[in-house]
């Protein structure tokens, strides 16, 4: 399979096509005009029908949301997870039965933009739903702020490994030239449809889903997100829990999109399916960290960028990655930095870059600069979050050219390093060592040399584990817990290396020396830094 290629060929026909941005512009007469006021909403000048699911626009207090009062047979959901009727009923939920496009203005407070066409939507090409964003403000407390839920799914097969084609997708959202918007939005946990009780009645051991819905802007269908003919417009996302989610795949073409989250910044879900792509407009994305943990762009599938600016920033205190990907990670173009503390799989890059691995946690708030040889800062960000690892990668950036990184003015020295995040990754978490042996188990020890005396390895004292130091035995004076003692002098390792291979953090293997300057060679580079 060739995402890469593929995708980016189906996104260029999306770009010609406009996916509708063109003919949907906020003063298009064909266009619905929603006015949020507060809690009044008027559609094309007049107020909109109440509890009236015939009208292409109505409005209710019907919010789904996670209750609260319940048993464990209800949900998967905790106490902090559930809502009272009465925060959810103060929910003015504007509801959108009808196919077409909608130019959203004004304040919704609190309140939830919900599309549904119905069940039969899903195969229906023609029901699709295009929302113009054209300087709204709304808020959810107790769910997602806008949501789709029955569109026309582009991709019904949702085959493994297949190129989605979005040109058809029935969830469109456009970021009107000039606007400012923004979306604070909350999350449903799941609520059961139904479920099988363990034998003794106390926990639930099978379920199917009613409702789950993480993110502050969702979508259970595959949507693409798209800027006016000018580009201009701002979306910003404020997410309790995630931020920007779709059930199949993603598009984003265009906007400047902001994403502020208590966990995954951006995620699709479809194991082994879903894909999320990028080629075109900004995403910046800040993993706050609430939920204890969170991805800047979590994809279950793959994840393509052919162009735009993308910055991701994961969970300062998590094994989180900036980009995540179950399956692949393709950077074919654009101008991307990611920072977290673990990196899936990256596929070989189309473009040039850097990956630094920090031997230390570095504390948010410093700038890192990248410069070439002639002195000219080529690449530079200021990290809010902690890390261990800073990917740098845009057109500018050249083959055979020399580089320095400076955090805060200062240089650092950067040694080349393998490439594991090539073809599997670094693994999920911290501290992965060198891999075993092929023909050794975990936990298992090696074969004893031949001149071992009879009997081979010495065995534990009873109730000992492996590399667990003996009970009442201490550490030299002068020395730390696990400290290796000095060589004699005049004596040295071999290759300069202290015990073996020299690995990073994530256990890749360092291959070069450290130095304050590095050359790039084509696609991404891997070095660790001693900071």
């Amino acid at each position: 399979m060739h995402l890469k290629r593929l995708l980016s060929g189906a996104l260029c026909a999306m770009m010609l096509l406009g996916l509708g941005v063109q003919g949907y512009a906020a003063e298009d007469a064909d266009a619905v005009h929603i006015e949020l006021d507060g809690t009044t909403v008027t559609v094309d000048g007049k107020a909109a029908p109440a509890d009236d699911p015939g009208a292409a626009v109505y409005t209710a207090h019907d919010i789904v949301y996670y209750e609260e009062g319940h048993d464990f047979t209800y949900g998967e959901g905790t106490e902090a997870d559930a809502h009272s009727a009465d925060e959810a009923a103060a929910h003015t939920v504007v509801h959108i039965t009808e196919p077409g496009a909608y130019v959203l203005t004004g304040t919704l407070d609190p309140g939830q933009i919900a599309v549904d066409l119905g069940e039969d939507a899903e195969t229906d090409p023609a029901a699709v739903v295009t929302l113009v964003l054209d300087g709204v403000d709304i808020t959810s407390t107790v769910a997602p702020a806008v949501i789709f839920y029955n569109v026309y799914e582009c991709d019904q097969t949702g085959d493994q490994g297949s190129e989605p084609d979005l040109s058809g997708a029935g969830a469109r959202v456009v970021i009107a030239d000039g606007s400012e918007n923004t979306v604070n939005g909350s999350y449903v946990a799941r609520i059961y449809k139904s479920y099988t009780l363990s034998e003794d009645g106390t926990e639930v051991v099978d379920s199917k889903k009613l409702h789950k819905y993480d993110g502050a802007f969702y979508s259970k269908m595959s949507m693409t997100v798209s800027g006016g003919p000018e580009d201009s417009g701002v979306l910003a996302i404020n997410a309790e829990n995630e931020g920007l989610d779709t059930e199949m795949h993603l598009a984003i073409n265009g906007g400047a999109i902001h994403i502020r989250s208590g966990n995954d910044g951006i995620n699709v879900n479809e194991d082994d399916v879903s894909v999320v792509t990028i080629d075109g407009g900004t995403v910046d994305i800040v993993v706050t960290g609430q939920t204890g943990e969170g991805d800047g762009i979590d994809s279950n599938g793959w994840l393509v960028i052919d162009s735009g600016t993308v910055t991701a920033q994961a969970c300062s205190t998590s094994g989180d990655a900036g980009l995540d990907a179950a399956q692949d990670v393709y950077l074919n173009g654009g101008r991307i930095i990611a920072t977290g503390n673990m990196l899936d799989a990256l596929d070989p890059s189309d473009q040039c870059g850097a990956l630094f691995t920090f031997t230390q946690r570095q504390t948010g708030g410093a700038t890192y600069v990248l410069i070439d040889a002639a002195g000219n800062e080529i690449m530079a960000f200021t990290p809010e979050n902690d890390l261990t690892y800073l990917l740098m990668t845009c057109p500018a950036l050249e083959e055979g050219v020399e580089y320095s990184l400076t955090a805060d003015g200062t240089v650092l020295a950067a040694a080349a390093g393998g490439s594991m995040g090539m073809g599997g990754g670094f693994g999920h978490g911290f501290g992965h060592g060198p891999a075993m042996p092929d023909d050794m188990e975990e936990g298992q020890a090696p074969e004893p040399p031949e001149d071992m005396p009879d009997g081979g390895w010495p065995e534990l004292p009873e109730g000992a584990e492996p590399g667990e130091r003996p009970e009442g035995v201490e550490p030299p004076e002068g020395m730390e817990e696990g400290e290796r003692p000095e060589l004699p002098e005049g004596v040295e390792r071999p290759d300069g290396r202290e015990h073996g291979p020299r690995t990073d953090f994530q256990g890749a293997e360092i291959t070069g020396e450290a130095s304050e300057t590095f050359t790039l060679a084509a696609g991404l580079n891997y070095f660790t830094v001693s900071a």
